[in-house]
């Protein structure tokens, strides 16, 4: 049994993962071929949502999508899997963030994005200590454009703006930015073929490991 000496026992977190269908996801990766972008996309996913079960701060995971076999996968991870209600990402977040929040109140919100291969849980688990514990916190892309991570410590404080220059957007909004701490798993999103040749380097999961063996790239020299 712990004891006041302990100190508080750490926040724990619900992940909410929004994934497009792989029939319309990762366009810029349609180089590597149509088959290849879809099963790198649907890779990207499970993987990443495999990594953000294993997260040792995190007790649950909600996974937005409409693809009817990708949520059997995630089901099956262990995930917890609804519908995407909405058109807009940052509407579909906050519904989601609600709905998790109904089942799970005592949990802090975290975003993580669904094409995040190399992904590691300890990043992830580092990434989430070091956010604020009062308003909204944010981790941004390898570029210092994007966002690939928000937190947030309940439902009020839950206001991510996802989209084209969310760095800015995000910090616009008042969000503390995740920095210095050394997290290149959690900032490595894919877009393109030369992302995925960074987080081959990186080293991915399982899944998209297999799908680029496919396509006889590894990491660029």
């Amino acid at each position: 049994m712990s004891s006041p000496a302990d100190g508080p026992a750490p926040a724990r977190y619900a992940v909410l993962v929004p994934v497009k269908p792989p029939a319309i996801a990762k366009s810029r990766l349609a180089p590597l071929g149509d088959d290849a972008r879809r099963d790198l996309a649907a890779a990207f996913a499970a993987d990443t949502v495999a990594a953000v079960l294993s997260c040792e701060v995190v007790d649950r995971a909600l996974v937005v999508t409409d693809d009817h076999v990708l949520a059997r996968t995630m089901s099956d991870l262990g995930a917890d899997v609804i519908p995407d209600g909405t058109s807009d990402l940052n509407g579909t977040l906050v519904q989601a963030a609600a709905e998790m929040h109904r089942r799970d109140p005592g949990l802090r919100l975290a975003v993580v994005c669904a094409d995040l291969p190399a992904l590691r849980a300890a990043e992830l688990a580092s990434a989430l200590r070091a956010a604020a514990p009062g308003g909204m916190s944010f981790v941004t892309d390898r570029e210092g454009v994007g966002t690939t991570v928000v937190a947030a410590p309940d439902l009020d404080a839950f206001r991510p703006s996802f989209g084209p220059g969310s760095r800015v957007q995000h910090l616009a909004a008042g969000a503390h930015e995740v920095d210095g701490v050394d997290v290149p798993s959690v900032r490595r999103d894919v877009d393109d073929p030369a992302d995925l040749d960074e987080a081959l380097a990186l080293g991915v999961g399982p899944r998209p490991s297999l799908v680029a063996t496919t396509l006889h790239r590894g990491p660029t020299s």
